[in-house]
């Protein structure tokens, strides 16, 4: 099973729609659910200290979704980067050595705090711009199902 965890609901009806819509197509090859957990209120003009206590709520509500036994992949910009090929073989290789459960861990626009960095199993990066993680979702979801697509050999225009 898939999860993805993240902060923050999706307030863009075209960024829910093409996650739904890709959300749907993953139920050919695996169940994927979505957990929102509640986004803090930033102060305006906070400070570095504020900030973090704003990571470590948000890490606090993150981790509390995350079973023991799950693999745990975090987004993060300065995580490894990838193409689709290799992408899809992380995650067959995962299930195929028994990580039945995958979560997909999205975090807040400040990003993680330490207890979320060292939960994870693999720190994965899109790319090295910073993407918004609502944004982020929805290329997540298009990767994951194109990365089922190539380990299945079937076809998905390039």
């Amino acid at each position: 099973m898939i999860k993805i965890i993240a902060v923050g609901k999706i307030k863009e009806k075209y960024l829910r729609d093409g996650i739904n819509e890709y959300a749907k197509r993953l139920g050919a090859y695996t169940k994927v659910s979505i957990v929102e957990v509640p986004d803090e209120r930033i102060p305006e003009n906070a400070s570095a200290a504020q900030e973090d206590i704003v990571k470590v709520k948000e890490g606090q509500k993150l981790l509390k979704q995350i079973k023991e036994r799950d693999y745990v992949i975090l987004l993060d910009v300065g995580g490894k980067m990838m193409d689709s090929v290799a992408f899809s073989k992380t995650i067959e290789q995962l299930q195929l050595t028994g990580h039945s459960d995958i979560d997909f861990v999205i975090g807040g626009s400040l990003g993680h705090c330490q207890d979320v960095y060292q939960r994870a199993d693999l720190r994965l990066s899109f790319s090295p711009m910073t993407l918004p993680h609502q944004l982020m979702r929805l290329v997540l979801m298009e990767q994951i199902y194109r990365g089922y697509k190539i380990m299945r050999h079937e076809t998905y225009h390039k």
